[in-house]
């Protein structure tokens, strides 16, 4: 057994024993869990795909003679102006005026913010007796804003379904292109090295851990959105979307290698988001789940062809399969691809590893548990 302030010690004494998530499963392999539990102090977990439900929170400061912004573009792309006077929203999926084919949104501005890049601010207001401007067009730099964080209502989705296509024709969709009659499955979890699949029930994951967040420290706000804690399980984990994270970090610590701005093809705009998760080995139990192999995690194969609420289950793949480059489903051979980076996840990794190993990560006991209870419930329809 060990305490959080006992691997605290060691990481500030610069003795910590960490191992990256897939570094690790071969050290339980060969040494069993109990073993590896009392060799190593921290494992760290990593991902970098599409993260729909994210955006930021700016505050411009206020221009001479003021304006309360009721309506703001940031390079073209709409923000939220039902804030305070200089305080606005930006999402990740918000798309510029006449985008064009090739789209450009909330994503794109995030990224360009935390590169330096200069953003084209127009914003109007109504006019009034302390906030007299009407409109002002500027350009700011994230060094001229005050405060610019991220804050992600869902982020690290725990397993996500993969997909195929059961018609004839193409379709266009957040998981990808899909070719007609199941020519090809796409993916978007990094397996054994994603955070809530090496900490399944979340025991050591909770309000106010630290994390690694788009390249700087960010923290664990709150459970996500869609949190779902009823999925089926396979060796532990669950198969399908369930729980996921509300995370927060402050923008100016970021660096645009783990932020980038993307379009899904005739589909909308997203922003991909490295976040790296470090697991504390307080026991063996804990060891035993942060060491699980892509040969034993699972996902559900889906036919995105129909309706969310009906769709199809056509079988289910570990990520060994998937990663391989193909699967076999029915006596077929479906190539697979994923949409999420594994490279860039194992680098997420070996850099808070690395942080934590030079002594400038410590890790955070969670303030709060996540809930045990939760659905995701459906929107009726009323009329």
């Amino acid at each position: 057994m060990k305490t959080y302030g006992e691997i605290n010690e060691r990481i500030r004494q610069k003795k910590a024993v960490v191992y990256t998530a897939e570094e690790v499963i071969d050290l339980v392999r060969s040494k069993g869990a109990e073993k590896a539990a009392e060799k190593v102090d921290v494992v760290t977990t990593g991902t970098f795909g599409a993260m729909c439900s994210s955006g930021a929170f700016l505050n411009f400061g206020h221009s001479d003679p003021p304006i309360r912004m009721t309506d703001v573009r940031l390079n073209g792309v709409e923000a939220y102006g039902g804030l305070a006077a200089v305080d606005t929203y930006i999402g990740a999926t918000a798309t510029r005026e006449n985008g064009g084919e090739f789209g450009y949104g909330g994503g794109h501005v995030i990224e360009e913010l935390i590169a330096g890049n200069r953003v084209r601010l127009r914003a109007w207001g109504p006019g009034t007796d302390c906030y007299v401007r009407k409109d002002i067009d500027t350009y700011i730099t994230l060094d001229d804003i005050n405060e610019a964080y991220l804050f992600n209502p869902r982020n690290c989705y725990q397993n996500y379904a993969s997909a195929t296509n059961t018609l004839d024709r193409t379709l266009y969709t957040y998981m990808g292109k899909l070719l007609p009659r199941m020519k090809n499955v796409t993916y978007s979890t990094s397996g054994q090295l994603s955070p809530l699949l090496n900490d399944p029930h979340l025991e050591t994951i909770g309000g106010g851990t630290r994390i690694f967040l788009g390249g700087g420290e960010g923290y664990v706000a709150w459970q996500g959105t869609q949190y779902n804690v009823n999925a089926p399980e396979r060796n532990g984990v669950p198969t399908s979307g369930a729980r996921t994270l509300a995370l927060i970090g402050d923008m100016k610590q970021m660096d645009r290698e783990y932020v980038r701005g993307m379009e899904m093809y005739r589909y909308g705009t997203s922003l991909a988001i490295g976040v790296g998760i470090p697991i504390p080995i307080l026991n063996a139990d804990v060891m035993k789940r942060a060491a699980i192999s892509d040969e034993e995690l699972y996902t559900n194969l889906v036919d995105y062809s129909v309706t969310e609420k009906s769709r199809a289950i056509l079988g289910q793949y570990s990520y060994a399969e998937l990663r391989s480059g193909s699967i076999d489903h029915e006596g077929h051979k479906i190539r697979t691809s994923p949409l999420s980076s594994y490279r860039k996840a194992r680098q997420v990794a070996e850099k808070l590893k690395d942080w934590i190993e030079n002594g400038e990560f410590l890790l955070t006991e969670p303030t709060f548990k996540l809930p045990t209870s939760g659905e995701v419930k459906p929107l009726e329809v009323r009329r």
